[in-house]
Order: structure tokens, then sequence, then C-alpha cells
């Protein structure tokens, strides 16, 4: 259903009537059951996805809404609304899955869209079953829990009240005094927190492990990547991938860690320096968010007509909120409005380089919506898994690379080079999160101690230069807490460092002279189509899986840092 779109602020929300829901769900059923043609079908089916993509932009927008000001109790209720009651319709759209799984019109469905969208239904009916409502009820009100949790945490720093993004946007000073201090106020915010927050995941730990048994799984880690559609690789390939990374990619980032303690001349490269590539000051965004956001429209109008439309319908709409505040919910995401077609970007700027991160990052997620939706069948295809969603997302930041000059000036060749090897440094601790989750749901009755400890241990394999200046609480290992992929996207976050090395892929495709931007809007038309190593082949791109590829990437992100380092004279 195509409704009309106004800015985000007026879009009306009404909590949904989940009797009416469930006696539509019957009756599209009934017809579809009913069907003599495969049109009929078709009909019965494109009613019942209108329908409940309808409810699913509601509660969309209710989360928005709640991540906006975590302290908006209408929100806040409507959220746990939608964690009780969306889990309850799982039993009655079990049996809409078996209905499409044996109708007689299957190959006619599968031919119009694709034969995907059915091995993944068929995961689906693994993964639902009545013994698992309740714990699925309590899984997302620990989230919520979480997420009030983290955004309540602020201080006073400097004369400004700061949360945790603030404070990070100290650690970028080029005063290493207020970097520590910064630094200090951060880790205590999080010590101050940590029981709270320890005991908020082990209560998640031991859920998840519970339903994972419950579904027949032996353990939460093979429940979960069915559950994130993991049907092309397992646990292993992972493992082999994080090897891979600690082999080729670890050496690369310490010697560039080397070459920036040398160049900000510190005899120890501590956390807190780890953010600050230059003696003089990272490169920073030149205006207001509403200047930035002028901007960034006139790049996407430059970039392509496709992304020139996407930015233009995201401006208009108002379909974003960039300012961090007092009780807004932490980081960044990309959601989507189905009924409007219409992604939804959701930040908290801190007046840092990460701005722009934001404006390329999110918005790639978000063109990719905005692009996929107005050309396949259904909205339910509209996006990918997360190892190739966030190939849009990684990928539009070094699309943007040519008109960086609008955001920094002549620092442009700056931004460029951090955000080039912060690409390559990053990717260590992303495998680090992952191998933190899978080690603590392989023990699922491990304590907050042991979680401690595995971090440590972890970091000291994939990331040995890591020095927290004698901090005893994160020399102890309490720097896992601070992701909060861990406790909301359980086994997410090694997709990122996946999707990277695609997004290398085609930045090097740019590089040499190939046409990037044609395989990059293949990707995203392609949605969810297909599955993951499908869609990798279809978009001529390499699989991150392979060793070779991960090795390719580790020797392009040493040519490539340099020619840019050179380019600054540094």
């Amino acid at each position: 259903m195509n409704k009309t779109m106004t800015i985000f602020r007026e879009l009306p929300y009404e909590r949904p009537d989940v009797k009416k829901i469930k006696k539509e769900i019957t009756r599209y059923l009934r017809l579809f059951n009913d069907a003599r043609t495969f049109e009929d079908a078709d009909t019965a089916f494109l009613g019942l996805m209108d329908m409940l993509e309808s409810c699913f932009t509601l509660s969309t927008i209710a989360s928005i809404r709640n991540t906006m000001n975590t302290k908006d109790e209408f929100y806040d209720g409507e959220v746990r609304f939608f964690n009780k009651e969306t889990a309850k319709l799982m039993l009655i759209l079990k049996k809409g899955i078996k209905a499409m799984l044996s109708s007689s019109f299957r190959t006619q469905f599968e031919e119009k869209y694709g034969t995907h969208l059915f091995e993944q239904m068929e995961t689906r009916l693994k993964l639902i079953k009545p013994t698992i409502i309740l714990p699925t009820i309590r899984e997302g009100n620990l989230q919520t829990e979480y997420s009030k949790t983290a955004a309540s945490c602020s201080v006073e720093f400097m004369g400004e009240k700061c949360n945790f993004y603030g404070l990070l946007r100290h650690m970028q000073s080029t005063d290493r005094s207020e970097r520590r201090a910064a630094f200090e106020e951060w880790a205590k915010l999080y010590e101050g927190v940590s029981g709270k927050l320890e005991e908020q995941y082990g209560k998640l730990v031991r859920l998840r492990s519970t339903m994972a048994r419950r579904l027949g799984f032996k353990s939460y880690i093979d429940y979960i990547y069915l559950s994130r559609g993991r049907y092309d690789y397992n646990a292993k390939k992972v493992e082999e991938f994080r090897e891979s990374v600690r082999r080729y990619i670890t050496p690369l980032c310490e010697e560039l860690y080397s070459e920036q303690a040398e160049r900000l001349g510190v005899d120890e490269l501590r956390w807190y320096d780890e953010s600050l590539c230059f003696t003089e000051g990272n490169a920073v965004p030149i205006g207001t968010p509403e200047e930035l956001t002028e901007k960034t429209l006139a790049m996407y109008k430059e970039m392509s007509p496709e992304t020139g439309e996407f930015f233009g319908f995201m401006k208009e709409h108002e379909l974003y909120d960039f300012v961090t505040r007092e009780n807004k919910h932490l980081g960044g995401y990309t959601t989507f409005l189905p009924d409007y077609r219409a992604p939804f970007i959701f930040s908290n700027f801190n007046g840092t380089s990460a701005d722009v991160d934001v404006l390329t990052h999110e918005a790639g997620h978000a063109f990719e919506a905005y692009y996929a939706s107005r050309r396949l069948p259904i909205q339910l295809l509209t996006m990918s898994t997360s190892e190739i969603n966030e190939i849009h997302s990684m990928s539009m930041e070094f699309f943007a690379y040519p008109y960086l000059e609008s955001f920094f000036g002549d620092k442009a060749d700056k931004y460029r080079y951090a955000h080039f090897t912060d690409a390559i440094k990053h990717i260590p601790y992303l495998v680090s999160v992952d191998e933190f989750q899978h080690r603590v749901f392989e023990n699922p009755d491990s304590t907050p101690e042991d979680w401690r400890k595995i971090w440590k241990d972890i970091e000291k394999k994939y990331m040995p230069w890591r020095s927290y200046d004698g901090n005893a609480f994160l020399e102890s290992g309490g720097f896992w807490m601070q992701k909060q992929h861990i406790f909301l996207f359980p086994f997410y976050y090694v997709d990122y460092a996946m999707a990277q090395m695609d997004a290398f892929a085609l930045f090097r495709m740019r590089a040499e002279g190939g046409d990037a931007w044609g395989s990059y809007l293949k990707l995203c038309g392609m949605g969810g189509m297909y599955g993951y190593f499908e869609t990798l082949e279809r978009a001529g791109l390499p699989n991150p899986l392979d060793p070779d590829t991960v090795k390719g990437v580790a020797e392009f992100g040493k040519q490539y840092s340099d020619v840019l380092k050179d380019k600054i004279s540094i």
C-alpha cells in the first residue's frame, strides 16, 4: 500500500487493532487456499502483504519516535506493545507460510518472487513455535531496557553535558590531556552501569540459549545463523575468515598504528589516541547540521540521477534525525517505512568527521531501500541480509570521495586518508566482537568475570596494539560492553567486516577504471531476491570468506593508503 507521504513528524500513528489483523490474516488465508488460479492466489497474497506492511510501518514509526526520546512514555509503551503482539502473531503467520510452501501455484510464485523467498519461508517454519513466544517478548523488553540504560548516561565535561558520543568528540582533541580526561569520564560512565549491563546481558544470553534449545538447536549459534539467513556458510567458515583477518589485516593495522604514533609524537598509542589521525587535528566538516544536509543533497544530485532523486525525497519529507541530545538512543541506523516506500536515517552528530560518515554510510542503506523498493515486486524483498546490506552503505562512503571538498575544504585529502585507513583498522575489532559472541554462547553459563577474560584474550589476538593507559576497568576486559550490537543485534557485527571486503573491491574496481557504479546499482536493485553468494556473483563481487579475498584487500589497503599518504605529505 503506497500512502501519500508527508514530513515524518506529521505521519499519523495509531495502535493497530490486533484482533482485526488476526481476522484479516484468516480471511486472506482462506482466499488463498480457495484460489482456483494463480492470479487469485497472488491477489490474496498481495492483500496479506499490504496489511502486514501497514502494521510494520506503524511499528517502525513507534520505534523511531521511541529512539528519538527514550523517556517518552507513550512510545515506550507502544514498543512494548509491538514486542508482545508481534510475537503472538507468529503462530498465525506460520499458517500462511505453510500455505505458500504447499501451494499448487508455487512454481508461478517462485518465477515472480524468486526461489530465495521460499528458502527463507522454509527456514522460518523451523524458527516459529509456541514455546518461544514468551521468551521473544522478554527479549524485546530486555533490549528496550538496555537502550534506556545506555541512553540515560551523561556527565558534565568541560562545561557541557555529554553522553558517550559527546565524550568521543573530545577524544579527537589535539590536546592529549583533554583526550585522556574524556577517556576517563567515558570509562567511568560505562563502569558505573557495568553491573546493570552485565545483568541485562546475562539475562539475554540465558534467554536466547533457552529459545534455541526449545526449537531443537544444539546452541544459540546454530539458531542465529539460520535466523540471520546464513544459508551459504557456517560458523566454521566465519572462524576461518576471522583467522584470515588476523593473518593479513592485523599486521597492516599494526603498521598503520605505528605510523600514527610516530606522527602524533607519542611513545605508545593509547586507545584515546587511536581516533586522532593528525597532530593538528582531524578534518572536521564545515557547517551546521542543516548546512551539511544541503551539501549532501548537492553531492547526491551530482553523483547520479538516482541518488539525486533519492536524497531530494529524504530532504523534502524530513526523513532523518541527526542531532544528538539527552535521552536520545545511541548510535545510528536506517530503517524503512513500507507503506510510504520511505527510508529513515537516525544518527547522533557530534561535530566530527563521523557526521559525514553517517551522511554517506546510512545514506547508502537508505538509497538501496529507496531504489529497490521501486523496482521489486513486493516490499518484503526490499532489503537483503546484513552481509549484503552493509556493502550498500560502506561502498557509498567510498563513492563520496570525489565530493568531499564541499564538506572539508582543503582538508578533504586528510579526511580521505583517515577514512580509508580507519576502514582497514576497524576490521580486527569487528571480528573481535564476533568471536566474543561465539565464545560466550559456546558456554552460555559463563559469568561476567568470564566475559571480561574472554574479551581481554581476544584483544591480544586481533588488536595487540590496544592500550588503555592503566584504566583498571578496561584493562580487565570491560570494553566489550560498549558495543550495542552485542545486546541488540546478536552476531550481526562480523557482517560489517565481510561487507567491507566487497566495498573495497568496488572501490578498487572504480580506481582501476571499471564500472563500479553499474555493479553497485545492480547490487542495490536486487534487494533480497537472491541468496548471499548468488547476489555477490550477479554483482561481480568476490566471496569475502575466501582467504585470497582478504589477502587482496590487505595488499590493496597498503598500496592505496600509501597513495593517499603521499598526497598529504605525511
